[in-house]
């Protein structure tokens, strides 16, 4: 899960990228970066931290130019090394920068083409830095001194057929413009809006309508699974289907978790879906439970509100905040380490013991996923008084991991992998638990939009919608995903770049 920005404008961008990465913030917290591009030079800052901890005055000083990309980053199967922070760049042809959300599930292939066929050398470990290798190399095969629009729509038309995966990205040609483009399935999201200035009409692209709204930009649309939207120097802007089938497939956990609920993703409103998980919740409680002696609803704040909330609505019992959190405490969901985790549930949340005393609580959460904060949770419920504690997830179990771009544990740190509902409950520590549906999730967020085909709904399922992920692909995913792999990088990163090739 990461955050992208592309802007085209009449002005300079350096303070709208930055903005609109803080808006995107929740997306990745581990790096963020900025690359502009003035003339024929080019700008850029990067590091890992926080938006507002990478960039300083000193380095907004110097990001000048009218276009730019910028990204929000945490790490997946990669490392957590700082030269894995984006946007990367290469020289040839024209000098291309880019900025990508998702995780290509043929990375390894590609690499070895890369190098063994097209010359190029790839420096990280990043699937993005492939990426932007694919398409520079693509580009090269029609490039000319002067580029035209329908060389950038084939090369993304060559960059479909030969990546596999999850991508939603943004590449800024330098001198000539910015290319948004989707994967073929529109796994990941991607917007573009347009504001109007004194000289003319800036773009805009971004992983999430939120960011577009804050810098006061209108929505035009969704980038189409499969489409590049191409938006030139002198601001025209160009769009055209580069996928042979493309069919919308969008991730599911983003309407879950991923996404603020303010924005808006294939035409469905997070908010909308997300109080629509919270009926499907209720009415589901009903069917299963209609003798239940719930005397309060509680969510796990912040993701869980909506659906929480209408849950309450819904059955007529009172809602109320019965933790506090700490907001200067990142996503755990996105702690690089279980100690960590462990460590940030109790200092991000903090109970409100009168809300607790003596009563049969229902806690909702958005999804539970290795179960540590579910239980934490529970147990900070008990020592604040509750009589008994339930608990709700908006979202059916999650059992797979995450091939397209979602650090979802690897299937043996899944709680629910391999247990029943019931052994679920006692692993957590509830007196009772309750699971939505798929069938009702896939409802609630679909009813937003009849365009939707489909979902990558793998991390429930096992199905990904892609159909190139194997038991050999998911092994080799647990050998470098695992806790146990990534403390063994941490502890060996010593800042140091090493160059090599990749042979």
């Amino acid at each position: 899960m990461c955050g992208i920005i592309g802007m085209v404008a009449h002005s300079p961008v350096n303070q709208a990228i930055y903005d609109g990465l803080t808006v995107l913030q929740h997306r990745g917290q581990d790096a963020a970066g900025i690359i502009t591009c003035e003339g024929e030079r080019l700008h850029l800052r990067k590091n890992n931290g926080l938006v507002r901890d990478v960039f300083h005055t000193r380095h907004m000083l110097r990001l000048l130019g009218n276009m730019g990309i910028g990204h929000v980053r945490y790490p997946t199967a990669g490392c957590e090394s700082s030269a894995e922070a984006q946007p990367f760049y290469v020289n040839s042809p024209y000098g291309i920068s880019l900025a990508h959300n998702g995780n290509l599930t043929n990375s390894n292939k590609l690499k070895q083409e890369l190098f063994q066929e097209d010359l190029r050398q790839i420096n990280t470990d990043s699937d993005s830095e492939v990426l932007l290798n694919v398409l520079a190399h693509e580009l090269q095969q029609h490039a000319k001194l002067k580029m035209e629009v329908g060389d950038v729509f084939r090369a993304v038309s060559d960059v479909h057929r030969r990546c596999r995966g999850a991508y939603a990205a943004v590449a800024m040609i330098t001198g000539h413009g910015v290319v948004a483009f989707r994967d073929p399935f529109g796994i990941r999201p991607l917007v573009y809006g347009k504001r109007e200035s004194p000289d003319g009409t800036d773009y805009m692209m971004a992983s999430e309508s939120v960011a577009l709204d804050v810098l006061g930009y209108e929505l035009i649309r969704d980038v189409a699974p499969g489409e590049a939207v191409f938006v030139s120097l002198d601001g025209t802007i160009h769009t055209r289907q580069c996928a042979v089938s493309p069919s919308t497939k969008p991730c599911i956990f983003e309407y879950v978790y991923l996404a603020r609920p303010d924005s808006i993703i294939d035409n469905v409103s997070v908010y909308k879906a997300r109080l629509r998980m919270g009926d499907k919740l209720a009415d589901k409680l009903r069917r299963t439970r209609p003798d239940h002696d719930i005397d309060v609803v509680i969510p796990i704040p912040d993701t869980s509100r909506t659906s929480a909330s209408q849950m309450a609505s819904n059955l007529g019992i009172k809602y109320r905040e019965g933790f506090i959190k700490n907001r200067y405490i990142g996503r755990t969901f996105i702690m690089p380490g279980q100690q960590q985790r462990k460590k940030s549930v109790r200092q991000k949340l903090n109970a409100i013991d009168l809300e607790f005393l003596g009563k049969n609580v229902l806690l909702v959460d958005d999804s539970i996923v290795r179960g540590t904060t579910s239980s934490q949770i529970i147990d900070m419920a008990r020592e604040a008084g509750a009589n008994k504690v339930y608990f709700a997830s908006a979202a059916p179990p999650v059992r797979y991991p995450n091939v397209y771009g979602i650090d979802m544990p690897t299937s043996s740190e899944l709680i629910a992998h391999g247990r029943t509902e019931d052994q679920i409950c006692k692993e957590i520590g509830a007196d009772w638990l309750l699971f939505q549906d798929m069938e009702d999730l896939v409802d609630a967020v679909k009813k937003g939009s009849p365009d939707i085909s489909g979902f990558d709904d793998s991390v429930f399922t096992g199905n990904y919608v892609t159909g190139d992920i194997d038991t050999i692909y998911l092994d080799d995913l647990q050998s470098i995903r695992s806790d146990a792999a990534k403390k063994k990088r941490r502890d060996s990163d010593d800042d140091v770049i090493d160059l090599h090739n990749s042979a």
